[in-house]
């Protein structure tokens, strides 16, 4: 008896893989992000901010002053007792003159001695460092130089008195033996040891070589060793009053035409005064002549300064110039709108025809953009310009495309798509613009904003 061996392969049945399809529905979701993420144009954000600008009037003048120069009589060793830019009476001391060297040797060997400084001289030290501590800026390190420089005029003032104290006796002598001259201020003023030859240049007789800073050289006295009779000894500045000259521009000059004040900041330590000030030509060129009655002393040792005149400076909200953008709009007359609706809000009535050819009319209430005296500025978003509107109370119509007009402004991203908002400019340089602050269709303090206005149009989603 034989047996069927005949043997049927088992067909497993069929059997879905959860893993695998979970898997490939992700991949898929990750490869459309990043393919999503890598086409689609991204919009930059920017955040308004409360900025001021001026307009840049940036100028270098050349300072004219009431100064005398007082000369020497003798030739001999200089020493000087009053430091630069301060105030002296008419009687006051302010240098000597040794003709033969020694006792000026022994004043300037005794005021190495810093021992000899008293309470006061320490204190007004000091009240400099302090000054100087609380004052200081990283920005303006040029500032360190100053104040070396003063710190070395306060000492070399106190030292030297204090060594010509200690040595009376010989420095009598010597005076009875009319070797050592003492030099008194004639009248009052403010001392300075410079000379350039510009001392008696006046408004009147300045001349366009004189701004050529080039060929400008001056002599500082304190560094002399030697003077001969009839040299230069010092300067003073005889009145608060003082000018500075100033190169421009016929545009600039025919801007400040109708005036005759201004305020203006000094670019080196950033302070600002009023000066009148009067126009002139010469040979082609205009010339600003600032005249000022404070804070002469502050720029007693100089002779050219850097001045910013503030003919326009604007506060505001500050956005960059990339973000304006302008758009088109339908202009539509104010006494075309009328309360209605749902919400009671400004609106107009559109007249059309439904498909029978009979007239209807449909209220619609647009967004505002913007308004003046006579329009509201609205945009095609629920209107089209062949749409006609009829008027409250009449039987007049308006097209809706009839005018248009354009308008600067920003896109604002704040809910998370794109919302055009009307701007009012007060000011713009190269990279940004101040614009108007409160106003009803505008932006406001802190808003997001697109950073390119080209990249983007009304509500357009930000990703």
């Amino acid at each position: 008896m034989s047996k069927n061996k005949k043997v049927v392969r088992y067909r497993k049945p069929f059997s879905i893989n959860i893993g695998v399809i979970i898997f490939i529905i992700i991949f898929i979701y990750l490869v459309f992000n990043v393919f999503s993420y890598m086409t689609t144009e991204h919009i930059s954000v920017y955040e308004v901010e409360q900025g001021t600008m001026a307009e840049n009037n940036i100028y270098r003048g050349l300072i004219l002053r009431d100064e005398q120069v007082y000369y020497a009589s003798v030739s001999g060793a200089p020493n000087f007792y009053v430091r630069e830019t301060s105030k002296v009476g008419s009687g006051n001391l302010v240098c000597s003159v040794d003709e033969n060297g020694d006792v000026s040797r022994q004043i300037n060997e005794a005021s190495q001695d810093s021992s000899a400084l008293n309470a006061d001289d320490l204190t007004e030290i000091e009240e400099m460092i302090q000054e100087f501590q609380l004052t200081y800026q990283a920005g303006s390190f040029y500032n360190v130089y100053s104040f070396k420089e003063n710190v070395d005029s306060a000492l070399t003032e106190s030292l030297s008195l204090a060594a010509l104290g200690s040595i009376t006796d010989y420095a009598a002598n010597a005076q009875a033996g009319n070797t050592f001259h003492m030099v008194n201020a004639d009248q009052p003023g403010v001392v300075v040891y410079y000379t350039d030859g510009y001392e008696d240049v006046t408004t009147e007789t300045f001349t366009s070589a004189m701004f050529d800073e080039a060929s400008y050289s001056r002599t500082n006295i304190q560094n002399l060793s030697q003077v001969n009779a009839g040299d230069p000894l010092y300067k003073l500045i005889k009145s608060e009053y003082w000018d500075i000259v100033l190169p421009i521009s016929a545009e600039t000059a025919a801007r400040l035409a109708d005036d005759d004040t201004l305020q203006l900041r000094f670019v080196k330590d950033d302070k600002k005064a009023y000066a009148t000030y009067t126009l002139t030509e010469r040979e082609g060129q205009n010339y600003l002549i600032l005249s000022l009655q404070s804070s002469m002393i502050r720029y007693a040792k100089e002779r050219y300064v850097e001045v910013e005149l503030l003919l326009t400076e604007e506060t505001g909200l500050k956005i960059p110039n990339s973000a304006i953008t302008e758009k088109e709009f339908y202009t539509i007359p104010k006494e075309y709108f009328m309360k209605g609706g749902d919400s009671d809000s400004d609106g107009i009535l559109i007249q059309s025809q439904d498909k029978n050819g009979k007239q209807i009319t449909e209220f619609v209430a647009p967004t505002i953009y913007y308004e003046t005296d006579e329009c509201y500025y609205i945009d095609g978003e629920q209107v089209s310009p062949d749409d006609t509107i009829l008027k409250s109370d009449s039987s007049a119509t308006y097209r809706i495309g009839t005018q248009t007009a354009s308008l600067k402004g920003v896109y604002n991203i704040n809910k998370g798509y794109a919302v055009f908002k009307q701007i009012d400019i007060l000011y713009q340089n190269e990279e940004y613009a101040i614009v108007r602050t409160g106003t009803t269709y505008g932006i406001a303090l802190y808003d997001h904003i697109a950073l390119d206005g080209t990249k983007i149009h009304e509500n357009d989603l930000v990703k």
